[in-house]
C-alpha cells in the first residue's frame, strides 16, 4: 500500500475492552492508521449512516450481547462493502457462524496476538491481485441470506423494495408474481428480512417438485404408523414456527391440499397427514407463481378461496430486460461470486461482450444470466462477443456436441481427457459443467422420449421417481405444450420444447 495512501485509513473499532483497544491502538500508531472507537454498535450505525464511513470496522462481540446480530444486520443493508472483522470467545461459535452468514468477512478467536490481529486487517485492506470493479462497492446490492442479493439499481426495482419493506411490517400473506428466473424468491427473501420475523427461520418449498403424498407430509408433516413413519414427523410448517415460509409455484399444488392450506391460512392451525388433532402454528405464508392467474383460476388449477386469501397484497417482479440498467452490476458481482466459490481468479468483461448481454433479451432473467457468467468464467475468451461464446472442437471429429441454451460446447475426448479452447486451467470446473450438461441432456432426451412421462422416464434413466423429480427441479426443466400429458405434473411449456430458466 503507498505511502501516500495509508494516512486516510480509517479503523472503527466497537469495543470497550482495553485488551482488545491496547493492541489496536498499537498497530493503529505503527502504521499510521486513524483509530475510532464506538461504545456500542448502534453509535458505530449512527457513525455510519451519518456518512462518516470508516475503511474497516472492527466489531468485538462479548458474551451476553445480543444486540451485535441486529447492529451487523442493519451495517450490512447500509453498507454491504464495508470489511467487518469479528472478536469473540472461544465458545461462541454459534453466534459467531451466525454473524459470518450475515456478512462478516473474517473473525479471531479470544486470545489473540497482536500480529495475528494486524495481518486481518492488512488483509481486508489491501487489493488483491484481481482487478476489483468500482461497481462491485455498489450501495445497490443488499445481500440477503443463503447467498442470495437483491440489487435496486432501477427505479423500478427500488419501488418494488419499498413495497416490501412495507410488506415486511405488514406480516400478512403475499402472492407475488413474475416470469421464470425473475427474482420471486429473492423478494420473498426480502420481504422477510426486512420483517419482524427475520431473526427466525425463512424455508422454500417447490410445490412442482414433489408428488402430492410427499408433498402433503412435506409441508403438513405425518402423524407415522399409517403412513408409514415409525414416529411423528412434524412438517415445515411446524419447523418454521415464527418464521416465513415460501410456497413456490403455488399454482401446481394439488386441489387438495390447497383446501388444508386454506385452514391453515384461516385458523392458523393444522393437521398432520393421518393425524386428528388440530396443531395451532404461527408462521407467515409467501406464495410465488411464474402462470397465468386468469388462467390457472379458470382452469381451476388455483382456488379462488386461497387466491384470494394470498393475494391481498400482490408484488410483481419485473423481468431483467426492464431493468437493463441493472445489467453491468449484475455481471460484475455474479462474476465475483461465482469466482469465488470456485476458487478461480474474476475474468474481466471487454466492452464488446457487456454490450452484447446488455441488448440481449435474457429470456430466462437473473438464472441465465447466473449460468452465462458461470460458463463464461470456465470457458470464455475475453475477446468473444456474446452471440460468439460457441466453443467447436477444432477439427469436428470425436467430438461430443451439448446444447447449453445459452452457448454450445464441443468436447473432445481423447484418450480420457477433456480439451477445450479455454486452455487447461479449472480443468476440474470445467469437466464438473461438462459432467452436468451431459446430465442435463440425457434427462431431456429420455423425457421427450416418453412424452414428458416422469415416471417412464425415470424407469428409463434407472432412476427413482423422486430423483428424477429433483433433477428437473434443479435444472429448471419445462415441458412444451405439445404434451398434454404434461398437465397438471408441476411443468410449463412455451411451445418451443424443453427449456431451463
Amino acid at each position: 500500500m503507498p505511502d501516500n495512501a495509508i494516512e486516510t485509513i480509517r479503523l472503527l473499532v466497537v469495543s470497550r475492552e482495553p485488551s482488545v483497544l491496547r493492541p489496536l491502538c498499537s498497530i493503529g500508531e505503527s502504521n499510521a492508521w486513524h483509530l475510532e472507537t464506538a461504545g456500542s454498535g448502534w453509535d458505530a450505525l449512527e457513525r455510519v449512516q451519518s456518512g462518516v464511513v470508516p475503511d474497516l470496522l472492527i466489531l468485538d462481540i462479548p458474551r451476553g450481547d445480543g444486540d451485535c446480530l441486529h447492529i451487523l444486520r442493519w451495517l450490512r443493508r447500509f453498507r454491504p462493502d464495508l470489511p467487518i472483522i469479528l472478536l469473540s470467545d472461544p465458545d461462541d461459535g454459534t453466534r459467531r457462524s451466525e454473524a459470518m452468514r450475515l456478512g462478516a468477512q473474517d473473525y479471531l478467536v479470544r486470545p489473540f496476538e497482536e500480529r495475528e490481529l494486524e495481518q486481518a486487517i492488512r488483509r481486508h485492506l489491501e487489493p488483491s491481485g484481481a482487478e476489483v470493479d468500482a461497481d462491485i462497492a455498489s450501495e445497490d446490492i443488499e445481500a440477503l441470506a443463503g447467498g442470495a442479493f437483491f440489487v435496486g439499481a432501477t427505479p423500478i426495482m427500488q419501488k418494488l423494495r419499498a413495497q416490501a419493506e412495507l410488506l415486511g411490517q405488514a406480516d400478512v400473506p403475499v402472492l407475488i408474481l413474475g416470469e421464470n428466473g425473475s427474482g420471486k424468491d429473492t423478494a420473498a427473501r426480502l420481504i422477510h428480512k426486512l420483517s419482524v420475523r427475520s431473526s427466525c427461520k425463512f424455508v422454500k418449498v417447490s410445490c412442482a417438485a414433489l408428488p402430492e403424498e410427499l408433498l402433503e407430509t412435506e409441508l403438513f408433516g405425518s402423524e407415522g404408523g399409517s403412513s408409514g413413519s415409525p414416529r411423528p414427523k412434524p412438517g415445515k410448517f411446524e419447523i418454521c414456527d415464527k418464521g416465513t415460509i415460501l410456497l413456490d409455484d403455488i399454482d401446481e399444488m394439488p386441489v387438495r391440499l390447497q383446501a388444508k392450506l386454506v385452514q391453515v391460512l384461516q385458523e392458523k392451525r393444522l393437521t398432520r397427514a393421518g393425524g386428528k388433532t388440530p396443531i395451532p402454528i404461527d408462521v407467515r405464508i409467501l406464495a410465488a407463481t411464474s402462470a397465468n392467474v386468469d388462467r390457472v383460476l379458470s382452469e381451476k388449477k388455483l382456488r379462488e378461496d386461497l387466491y384470494y386469501r394470498l393475494s391481498a397484497f400482490t408484488l410483481h417482479v419485473p423481468p431483467l430486460r426492464q431493468r437493463r440498467e441493472e445489467i453491468p452490476l449484475l455481471l460484475h458481482h455474479v462474476m465475483h461470486q461465482v469466482a469465488k466459490h470456485y476458487g478461480m481468479a474474476p475474468r474481466p468483461y471487454t466492452r464488446a461482450v457487456l454490450d452484447s448481454c446488455q441488448s440481449h433479451e435474457w429470456p430466462g432473467n437473473l438464472k441465465e444470466l447466473e449460468s452465462f457468467v458461470k460458463r463464461y468464467l470456465v470457458m470464455g475468451d475475453k475477446n468473444l462477443t456474446f452471440g460468439q461464446l460457441d466453443f467447436e472442437e477444432p477439427n469436428g471429429e470425436n467430438g461430443k456436441r451439448i446444447e447449453t441454451g445459452v452457448l454450445t460446447i464441443r468436447v473432445r475426448e481423447t484418450e480420457g481427457a477433456v480439451e477445450n479452447s479455454a486452455g487447461p486451467s479449472s480443468l476440474k470446473s470445467l469437466v464438473q459443467t461438462v459432467k452436468l450438461e451431459t446430465e442435463r441432456t440425457a434427462i431431456a432426451a429420455a423425457l421427450d422420449r416418453t412424452g414428458w412421462n416422469r415416471k417412464a422416464a425415470a424407469r428409463l434413466l434407472r432412476v427413482s421417481y423422486r430423483t428424477l423429480l429433483y433433477k428437473i427441479e434443479q435444472y429448471h426443466m419445462r415441458a412444451p405444450e405439445a404434451y398434454p400429458s404434461s398437465v397438471g405434473n408441476g411443468l410449463k411449456g412455451n411451445g418451443n420444447g424443453w427449456k431451463t430458466g
